[in-house]
């Protein structure tokens, strides 16, 4: 699934480490998500979207590029 999420958080010049903190989650696990390795689940694509003030559908893709 392609995602804007390695772009917002870099608009916001937070660290991995910085967001995983916002998210709850461990800096690996940002990493994979923003990499493509890993999908979030619904309940994290959903804090997510309400930290940046934005819909899953905007930050992310799941059609085939």
């Amino acid at each position: 699934m392609n995602n804007r999420l390695k772009v917002l958080r870099a608009e916001r010049n937070w660290s991995q480490a910085e967001l995983a903190m916002r998210l709850d989650v461990s800096r690996q696990a940002v990493n994979a998500i923003e990499t493509g390795k890993h999908d979030p689940s619904l309940p994290l694509a959903f804090r997510i979207a309400r930290l940046f003030a934005l819909s899953i559908e905007e930050i992310f893709d799941d059609r085939a590029s």
